[in-house]
């Protein structure tokens, strides 16, 4: 059992069929042909005249959240596999993500990204260190899980009511509860916390759960791939520990 936990987190087939699976659901749902034109997001766009409309000064929101959420699911992978490219991935699908959400109304993530950002440049750095190994959790573990959800929901909702965009409560409340699961589970992957995993797990989780009210099988796809991924990383790096170097 516990080879084959590594094995499947040390696939390469996998990291394709997470990209493969991405990009066909995506596609499947006409999320390439969405553009963002004077501040509004408009859907339809007919892939024939993407390009001239992208000339005349729209910029093609579908194709670029394509593109960012492939590298995204490749950058998990990789951290996953425990190689720091992952993390180096990680920061600039960050800086492309953050842009994204603001487009789409979570005008918040001028405060919530950044911080990821930084997260994941210590992350990096950290991940660099010969020291750096699988460690088992202790307080400190949870004192970051507990931090990331306190400083999650006050920046969504300082960020919400200072900056404007969207300000249901149940809109910030599930951004909050995302945000705050992926604060503490980036810390925890740069401090590498065996139990990393399971904050991905609850994440991936609460996004399957929101893209099943609203219908979004895309979305649904994705977060059960996602889903699955985490459970047999939580695993992997709880039974097989440190990558051996070759």
């Amino acid at each position: 059992m516990n080879k084959l936990l590594r094995k499947l987190v040390q696939s390469s087939y996998l990291d394709v069929f997470g990209a493969l699976l991405i990009l066909g659901v995506c596609v499947s749902r006409d999320f390439h042909e969405t553009i963002y034109r004077k501040g509004q997001i408009e859907f339809g766009t007919p892939i024939s005249q993407l390009w001239e409309v992208v000339l005349s000064g729209a910029f093609p929101l579908g194709i670029v959240s394509i593109v960012g959420a492939i590298f995204s699911v490749l950058s998990t992978r990789l951290i996953g596999k425990q190689k720091n490219i992952g993390n180096i991935i990680g920061v600039l699908t960050t800086i492309s993500s953050g842009t994204i959400d603001y487009m789409f109304g979570n005008h918040s993530a001028v405060l919530t990204y950044p911080l990821t950002f930084f997260i994941m440049v210590f992350a990096v750095n950290k991940w660099r260190s010969k020291d750096s190994k699988i460690r088992d959790r202790d307080l400190l573990y949870y004192l970051i899980l507990g931090g990331g959800m306190v400083l999650g929901f006050c920046l969504v909702y300082l960020g919400a009511y200072w900056l404007g965009g969207k300000t249901e409560h149940s809109f910030l409340i599930i951004v909050s509860v995302v945000f705050g699961l992926s604060i503490g589970g980036n810390v925890c992957s740069a401090l590498k916390y065996e139990e990393t995993w399971f904050s991905w797990v609850l994440y991936n989780l609460v996004q399957l759960i929101k893209n099943l009210m609203q219908l979004n099988i895309a979305n649904v796809v994705k977060y059960i791939f996602y889903l699955f991924n985490a459970t047999i990383t939580l695993f992997d790096w709880k039974r097989n520990r440190d990558v051996q170097p070759a």
